[in-house]
């Protein structure tokens, strides 16, 4: 039955795959976790190494004449300011004898504001009794420069309204002498003069007397201002505990040591764009990923992680077993960053296939030969590239390359017209995997499928290929798995001269310890 496939627009690619790139991401968790690590041992160090100088801290009071309980701290910000001054600090360097220069003494310390009236001030120095003696100074030095300046403030508001009273007692003098001095009259216009002079003393009379109050206000305000000025927190020697200090230090750079790591690792995957995830992989080789191998267990894990490696290997052998025996030529093993894996299951896949005939195993890849891997006495042959013509004709051969750069193409022919391709995801950049495919498509070497080893476990995208028109079936090939629907689905043997693309829609098995379905 021959199936038609309707022409779809294709879904437009977008500009950054977040799923991918978390994945990638999350491959390189040794990197940024090693970040992490390192920062949280600089962090430790930090502490260790540069304790903090030995501080002291006192609190002030500090009032003003215009405070309001609305007042938004721009008093107090100037008070913090005048203390980074050097006229304070070079008072509180002459009470101490010191020859230190007021600049390098700013640098020292510092000011802080802690409510609209409540200034705090923060010393170091080179031990705990000079941090004390030096807040003594310093907060000694403030409160006497804010007193100065409010008594100054008071005296020339004072002096400004005595001078002021002074001017209107003349006025009142001057005044007097013109009423002493009119003659009385008889007229109404003399009478109405004489009545404006009585009014104006008595309006200088009474300025007189308020500018002597306000004066007075002026002098009696003063002495308040410079009595709320004081120091309420005596200076004391701040304590550090070296734990604490370790703990935060430690942390803080953990956390700016991840952070770094993730932004490293999310630009490096972006940058180096390699494929992780099964879609992008089949996509970009346009082939079907018909196995997955997980990674090989560390020598520290349990005895269950290497069961579950083993049944995996066994699983995918059975697989490739399976694929290989419906091709009557010869088939290969091509690997791209992982060529000791795909060396064993070479020979794995050979030992499998020696049940129903001789099998030669012809070893292409770059480096050690095939025969220094561990494998049974009565295992199958491993013979070189250049004796691969001298194989008889009915002896199965698989061939076992790679197709990593600096492959030489032409040498592929020769390894087998078909071939598996055994990729590590993230191996190779989504540009080389184009040029794996077009080079394979080159040669006439039709790809069976692609074996994905070492994939995200957490991958949920699909690896199969379901476009493109079906291949007609040829001689020694399985007949096709048909679902419920009547559409084939097989993992097929394009013939030689076919595009990689035009191939039929293949299963992705899951070969694996964390997962045994079939994503489809």
């Amino acid at each position: 039955m021959t199936t038609s496939t309707t022409a779809q627009t294709p879904a437009p690619t977008p500009l950054l795959d977040l799923r991918a790139l978390v994945v990638a991401v999350r491959r390189r968790r040794r990197l940024w976790c090693a970040m992490a690590l390192l920062g949280l041992l600089a962090g430790a160090a930090v502490a260790v190494l540069l304790p903090p100088p030995p501080t002291a801290v006192t609190k002030v009071l500090v009032t003003h004449k215009e405070d309001q309980p609305n007042d938004t701290g721009t008093l107090i910000r100037t008070d913090v300011a005048l203390l980074g001054t050097t006229r304070i600090a070079g008072k509180a360097l002459r009470s101490l004898g010191s020859t230190e220069e007021p600049e390098d003494f700013m640098a020292d310390y510092r000011g802080t504001g802690l409510t609209n009236n409540l200034l705090q001030i923060e010393v170091t120095g080179g031990s705990d009794a000079q941090a004390v003696a030096r807040a003594r100074a310093l907060a000694d030095a403030f409160v006497a420069d804010h007193v100065r300046r409010m008594r100054q403030t008071a005296k020339a508001e004072a002096k400004a309204l005595l001078d002021q009273r002074d001017r209107m007692r003349d006025e009142l003098t001057e005044v007097n002498k013109a009423i002493s001095g009119r003659s009385p009259g008889r007229g109404p216009e003399a009478s109405a003069g004489v009545e404006s002079l009585f009014a104006r003393r008595a309006e200088l009379t009474s300025r007189i007397a308020d500018f002597d109050q306000r004066a007075a206000d002026a002098r009696t305000g003063a002495p308040e201002l410079v009595a709320g000025t004081q120091i309420v927190d005596a200076p004391r020697a701040v304590r550090h505990s070296l734990a604490r200090t370790a703990v935060t230090d430690a942390a803080i750079g953990c956390v700016l040591g991840l952070v770094l790591g993730l932004a490293v690792a999310a630009v490096g995957a972006v940058v180096a764009d390699r494929p992780v995830l099964r879609r992008e992989v089949a996509a970009d080789l346009g082939a079907s990923v018909i196995a997955e191998l997980r990674r090989a267990p560390r020598r520290t894990a349990g005895p269950w992680r290497h069961r579950r490696a083993r049944v995996a290997h066994e699983r995918l052998t059975a697989t490739l077993a399976r694929t290989v025996r419906g091709c009557a030529d010869g088939v290969s093993l091509l690997e791209l960053g992982c060529a000791r894996t795909t060396g064993v299951l070479a020979l794995r896949l050979a030992e499998a296939l020696a049940q129903d005939g001789p099998v030669v195993v012809v070893d292409g890849l770059p480096g050690p030969r095939l025969a220094g891997l561990s494998r049974q006495p009565e295992g199958p042959d491993v013979v070189g590239v250049e004796q691969a013509g001298t194989v008889a004709s009915p002896v199965r051969r698989i061939g076992v390359g790679s197709v990593a750069p600096g492959t030489a193409w032409t040498d592929l022919r020769y390894l087998g017209s078909r071939t598996v391709l055994v990729v590590r995801a993230g191996s190779g950049s989504a540009a080389w995997l184009h040029t794996v495919a077009r080079q394979l498509a080159d040669q006439n070497i039709a790809v069976l499928g692609v074996v994905l080893v070492d994939p995200d476990p957490r991958d949920r995208t699909d690896g199969t290929l379901w476009d493109g028109p079906p291949a007609p079936r040829g001689r020694g090939e399985q007949p096709a798995r048909r679902n419920g629907r009547g559409t084939s689905h097989t993992v097929q043997a394009v013939g030689e001269g076919r595009l990689p693309a035009e191939r039929l829609p293949m299963w992705a098995v899951q070969q694996g310890p964390d997962n045994d379905q079939e994503a489809r």
